[in-house]
């Protein structure tokens, strides 16, 4: 069995430091790293990348809205062509830190709002899509199953992976418990650690509602802004690599 570990890394700006970076990419297998719009910076964005290439970690361009104030967190109407460009810009603007480091941008997972908005708004899912495919149609794109994202990505021909959530609360339907909602993110490290291991082994969890829901990804995420984020996160490798699942990279 094998698994992909997952985390957003390089959310800082400036002096503000946003987790533990150093300690998350001794854990995590693939880095989700802020392009600078709705977090990080040149600086940053050079650092984690060659902290990541050095423990062979794949980097993943976490794209996201243009609102650092709201860390990316608010829905912005932006016109699908201007989302287009600022996608293409994120990625282009990590990938040259990544090669710098000696590798390169493995993979695409958009971050917060715009991850939940192009769920379902196929405008700019396809504006996000476009943005990928200009770039490099190789790239494989992460995101939730059944998202309006990850289908039009596939119909675009991109590799499409699947992934889940450590600490986030899932609705029936496979839909992420919304934020302003009680219970939607998890705190407990073995509760989370356990439901890791389930995910990763193939058993079912439990919805928001106590029901049982088979999620099957191929990459779990872990979050990296969560108060004792690294000790859930050595605590989920810890349980996984118990139960017999090897760690890995999905980008190669």
């Amino acid at each position: 069995m094998f698994m992909d570990l997952n985390a957003d890394l390089g959310e800082g700006f400036g002096s503000w430091q946003m987790g533990d970076d150093n300690a998350l990419l001794d854990v995590v297998t693939s880095a989700n790293v802020a392009c600078g719009f709705h977090a990080g910076d040149p600086s940053i964005m050079r650092r984690v990348t060659a902290r990541a290439v050095s423990r062979g970690v794949a980097i993943g361009a976490h794209v996201g809205y243009a609102d650092k104030a709201g860390f990316g967190r608010r829905f912005v109407d932006i016109e699908p062509s201007a989302l287009r460009d600022e996608v293409v810009y994120q990625i282009a603007a990590l990938d040259g830190f990544a090669r710098i480091a000696g590798d390169r941008v493995r993979y695409v997972k958009p971050h917060g709002a715009l991850y939940n908005t192009i769920g379902h708004h196929l405008e700019q899912a396809a504006a996000v899509v476009g943005a990928v495919a200009d770039y490099d149609r190789s790239l494989p794109v992460l995101g939730l199953p059944g998202s309006a994202w990850l289908r039009l990505a596939a119909d675009t021909g991109l590799p499409v992976v699947h992934e889940a959530f450590a600490d986030r609360a899932y609705t029936p339907s496979g839909t992420l418990v919304s934020r302003r909602e009680a219970g939607s993110v998890l705190h407990d490290a073995d509760e989370i650690a356990a439901r890791c291991t389930a995910m990763a082994t193939g058993q079912p969890i439990h919805d928001i509602e106590g029901g049982t829901l088979k999620v099957e990804p191929a990459s779990i995420c872990v979050h990296g802004d969560t108060p004792g984020a690294v000790d859930i996160a050595r605590r989920v490798r810890s349980a996984m690599e118990g139960a017999g699942v090897t760690l890995s990279p999905f980008a190669q």
